[in-house]
């Protein structure tokens, strides 16, 4: 079940890097993700109200708020430090990169996480799983070849950098995410609404210092539909993956694998949304990578 779960999880990731996208063309990075942030947390935050009036029937439909300790506070907000961090990357990177070289890079972290889950957690791999976490890999650098044509140079390039220190983070903090469900028992809405309640806090700080005092940027910013879109479409994903980890079964290095196939979505139909480059010689590293889901699917 926890894996359908997960593919549940990489359908709304795949339409939320759509609509990232879409929100930060021509926009400050930090604003729009306060406002993603923001717009994901007052989505959680209904519930959260209706769990607090009415406690019978929200454990009645499975979203009952845990109390918890000012101690799991300080672990949830050590995920929002994590988290906030890699966004600011990939935002950033997102805005100066094209979707179909940024998502195929993010692609990237099940290695990472794979990695980290053997050495934390001890999960065994098979030799299924060995080469469809190196044909991803693999993958991910013919992707760097066809950026190169569209005038991206890997090595030189420092928004290349940020997608790839933002997808370190990204895997830290799935590893993490495990240790918070499995581990501290938090159920997913919980974990939910305290994480965008701390990450807020953490982009106002910046916003504070970057954004707030100068004029000319908060004119330059356009609101548009996709920044709530963003914020509502991750934190659907975020539910199903924490559901799919309250699983004792869910290795946390498959999980992240099979949320890698939202990359269908991103360079197919970003592809042509955005009208990017190279979209037919992009297809071969992303059957590539498909397979790789395929092989750990399959094992």
């Amino acid at each position: 079940m926890w894996m359908y779960l997960g593919l549940l999880a990489a359908l709304f990731l795949g339409l939320h890097n759509l609509c990232k996208k879409h929100a930060v063309q021509g926009n400050e990075v930090f604003p729009v993700l306060l406002g993603t942030v923001s717009s994901g947390f007052l989505f959680v935050a209904i519930f959260y109200l209706l769990a607090k009036f009415y406690p019978e029937y929200a454990l009645e439909h499975g979203y009952n708020f845990q109390s918890i300790t000012w101690k799991i506070h300080g672990f949830i907000f050590i995920k929002s430090l994590i988290m906030a961090s890699s966004w600011v990357l990939a935002y950033q990177a997102l805005k100066h990169l094209p979707i179909t070289i940024v998502t195929p890079i993010r692609s990237a972290g099940p290695f990472f996480t794979f990695i980290g889950a053997m050495v934390i957690y001890k999960e065994s791999p098979n030799a299924y799983q060995w080469v469809g976490f190196c044909l991803i890999i693999f993958s991910v650098m013919l992707y760097s070849r066809i950026g190169q044509k569209e005038g991206i140079n890997f090595k030189n390039n420092k928004w290349i950098f940020a997608i790839i220190g933002a997808t370190f983070l990204g895997a830290s903090s799935g590893l993490y995410d495990k240790y918070l469900v499995q581990f501290l028992s938090l159920n997913p809405q919980t974990l939910q609404f305290w994480f965008c309640y701390y990450t807020i806090l953490i982009l106002l700080v910046i916003l504070t210092i970057t954004w707030f005092p100068y004029a000319e940027k908060r004119k330059a910013f356009k609101f548009r539909w996709s920044i709530i879109a963003v914020g509502v479409l991750l934190q659907a994903a975020d539910y199903f993956y924490f559901k799919a980890l309250q699983d004792s079964d869910a290795l946390i290095m498959l999980l992240s694998a099979i949320k890698r196939s939202q990359i269908i979505i991103a360079v197919v139909i970003g592809g042509i949304i955005f009208k990017e480059k190279n979209k037919r010689k992009k297809l071969i590293p992303l059957a590539g990578i498909m397979t790789g889901v395929f092989l750990i699917l399959y094992s």
